[in-house]
């Protein structure tokens, strides 16, 4: 059968329309304690969004049930369409990971950790080199290819991670907390680097973090305290309707407002 122009086109535009990512509803606890309640949102392709919230916001658990780490306990969790519990491997293969630990082998050399990574992902022999050289002039890490990753610096490393999570060219980018440790250049670099991945590359990006001077006011942000997402939207608007003067201003009052309805 001949698909026409028509609905070529038509395809196409739902397959944009596919959000990257999107959590519906999900809950999840620890025994007694509850880590998530009933948060819903979604990253939309070509998009940076920042998770923001403090230490025990309930960032990485999200980000562990996305990656499957955990299983669902409520709640749905889809990438580019993918269901990740009723559909996993069509999921993850579209997911690109950065985990907030180190996790590339120090005794292998920068190409070596990526062929290994291409091969998790069944790419070999000349496909695999030819991605990871790829990723690696992407990354302005190429001439690094050789060298033994215990010699790279901190930002060095976060950037071969990087790397290595583009390999197999996913729709969407994870990465939590990355810019722990790192300088204010590195992370300034790191910040910049992805951000211009989304522009490029039309990747969705969801960028996990508790440090409020990484938000920019054109980024969709997603407030996320004690389990519950308390707003989410672009961050400019939001600084706006909190009546702020920045993303810092808005986030305090959003928590205090949050805070004062428990309380009440």
């Amino acid at each position: 059968m001949t698909v026409s122009p028509e609905l070529r086109g038509t395809q196409a535009d739902t397959a944009l329309k596919t959000p990257a990512l999107l959590i519906e509803d999900v809950s999840h606890s620890y025994r007694e304690r509850r880590a998530l309640d009933h948060v819903s949102f979604d990253v939309q392709q070509g998009t940076f969004a920042v998770l923001l919230g403090l230490n025990g916001a309930g960032k990485t658990t999200l980000f562990s049930l996305v990656t499957r780490l955990y299983a669902t306990q409520s709640g749905a969790i889809a990438v580019l369409g993918f269901d990740v519990a009723r559909d996993p491997a069509q999921a993850l293969s579209r997911l690109g990971v950065v985990f907030q630990a180190r996790t590339l082998d120090f005794d292998l050399t920068v190409m070596q950790n990526l062929l290994y990574h291409a091969s998790l992902h069944g790419i070999g022999g000349r496909e695999g080199r030819e991605l990871a050289e790829e990723t690696l002039a992407r990354t302005q890490m190429r001439d690094r290819a050789q060298d033994k990753v215990r010699v790279l610096s901190g930002g060095q490393m976060r950037r071969i991670e990087i790397a290595r999570a583009l390999l197999h060219r996913p729709s969407l980018l994870l990465l939590d907390e990355p810019t722990v440790g790192l300088d204010v250049n590195a992370r300034k670099s790191i910040l910049r680097y992805v951000r211009e991945l989304v522009a490029d590359e039309n990747i969705g990006v969801l960028w996990t973090t508790h440090l409020i001077d990484e938000v920019d006011d054109s980024d969709d942000l997603i407030i996320l305290h004690r389990g519950r997402v308390l707003a989410k939207g672009i961050a400019g608007d939001l600084v706006r309707e909190a009546g702020a003067s920045n993303v810092a201003g808005a986030f305090e009052r959003i928590i205090a407002a949050e805070r004062s309805e428990v309380e009440a």
